[in-house]
């Protein structure tokens, strides 16, 4: 005879929480807030989350609280820079949390790929997580199917914004209106009616470098004089990179035009920006604000910048003269057999310097160009006999730079009055290095023993040592 069955009913501690084997008294609970800008407003709205569920989890006598988690003024649309969203997952994973709030899907992510991936994860370790203006908990059976799909309208509705944000931004530039952060520009702050208007105090700055580059100090050089002299950037740091020279010397505003959509976003998730090309129309403003620097004098860089490229390029060099502690004959000495650049070697036993050419050994040691060496004395000898050779014969070449000075050339007006005017002083007794870099474009050696020079402005003196 069977025996019936007894079912007793063990009723639910009300006052405990389960996660995996663990018995818990209290929930730990943990709370996410991100503001997607930071403007003004939207800061006071990341305050009040804040204050909000610091409330509201203190509130509940079954949760206990883990945390605040909260990233300022990033977007949702990936979590690369949201450093406090990538701490909270860290410390799911420790065990710390047993339950995470926030205010909605679209402030846990507007990247459907990253709220699933990241639901999913926390699902797999027991830990839900409740969107109160969806009232969706990702535990629940129904949950997940509804997430994704609200998921993907927060996905949708981020390049929605995004789109609109283009647009407005687009309509601007065909108005003539710059989009410009002066935080980051240097030279130029905003007035009450957002126009541009010049700091003077960081505009010296700009002309410097200016004067500097076209008086023959190459970017690295300036980057190293602007740190040692401990000169502050746009934000206040002293913080100079050759990139961020080359960047002041080629942007166009420094004259007053501003270009604009010079780059464009291609990817609203990812946030990736890239140089326009051509793909998208560009608008360019001419005296459209106060410039720092004349248009001459812009045109002049652009130019000489044009000049060092092809030059590096016909030489095959990595780098043009952008060595902070470069000899001033650095990358402008050719070998008159293979048309490679000599380098400065130091022959410390000896006590001597000498400039060989780059091919002069192949492989293990072998022999391969001929180019003969050239100790460093015998390479100034020269030059100051060429140099000054041209100064000699300054007489036969006035008319050529006075042609040049009233040509259209911008860069050969600047290179003729300074060569008219160095070559009025009296004739040299020692190489200036800061004269060799402002005058001289390249020297070919040919056996070692003749020299020919290329002045900037286009003379050109031979030397036979």
């Amino acid at each position: 005879m069977k025996m019936a069955r007894n079912v007793t009913v063990i009723p639910a501690r009300q006052n405990s929480v389960v996660q995996g084997n663990i018995r818990r008294k209290h929930m730990r609970v943990a709370a996410y807030c991100r503001v997607s800008t930071d403007q003004e407003e939207q800061l006071n709205s990341f305050e009040n989350q804040v204050d909000y569920y610091t409330t509201y989890i203190s509130n509940k006598p079954l949760y206990k609280m883990a945390g605040i988690y909260a990233d300022e003024g990033i977007s949702g649309t990936n979590t690369k820079k949201r450093e406090q969203f990538k701490k909270m997952i860290a410390d799911c994973e420790a065990g710390k949390i047993d339950l995470v709030i926030t205010k909605s899907i679209s402030r846990f992510a507007r990247n459907t790929q990253d709220c699933l991936e990241y639901s999913r994860r926390l699902k797999n370790l027991g830990i839900g997580i409740f969107f109160e203006k969806e009232n969706i908990n990702t535990l629940d059976a129904t949950g997940e199917l509804l997430f994704t799909i609200l998921s993907s309208l927060a996905q949708d509705e981020s390049r929605s914004i995004s789109e609109n944000c283009k647009w407005g931004i687009r309509t601007k530039f065909k108005k003539g209106i710059s989009h410009i952060n002066t935080n980051k520009f240097l030279g130029y702050d905003k007035d009450e009616k957002g126009n541009l208007v010049i700091n003077e105090e960081q505009a010296e700055i700009v002309r410097r470098i200016y004067r500097d580059f076209l008086n023959g100090v190459n970017p690295a050089t300036i980057v190293k004089q602007l740190t040692e002299e401990q000169v502050p950037g746009c934000q206040g740091e002293v913080k100079w990179r050759v990139a961020s020279i080359l960047g002041i010397l080629t942007n166009e505003k420094h004259m007053g035009d501003s270009l604009l959509q010079k780059t464009y976003t291609v990817d609203f998730l990812t946030k990736k920006q890239v140089k326009n090309n051509g793909e998208l129309e560009q608008f360019l403003v001419e005296n459209s604000h106060p410039g720092i620097v004349s248009k001459e004098e812009w045109q002049t860089v652009q130019l000489e910048l044009k000049r060092r490229e092809k030059f590096r390029e016909k030489y095959h060099l990595k780098f043009y003269g952008y060595g902070a502690n470069l000899n001033p004959f650095s990358c402008r000495i050719i070998c008159g057999r293979c048309q490679s650049i000599y380098s400065r070697k130091s022959w410390h036993k000896r006590g001597v310097h000498v400039w060989q050419c780059n091919k002069r050994f192949k492989e293990k040691g072998l022999i391969g160009c001929r180019g003969e060496n050239v100790k460093e004395k015998v390479l100034h000898a020269a030059f100051i006999k060429a140099w000054n050779n041209l100064v000699e014969e300054r007489d036969a070449h006035l008319e050529r730079w006075d042609r040049m000075i009233a040509g259209e050339n911008p860069l050969e007006r600047l290179r003729a009055r300074q060569m008219k005017e160095l070559a009025e002083q009296p004739p040299l007794t020692q190489v200036i290095p800061e004269l060799v870099q402002l005058v001289l474009e390249k020297v070919e050696i040919k056996d070692g023993q003749e020299f020919d020079f290329y002045f900037m402005e286009g003379s050109h003196e031979k030397a036979k040592m």
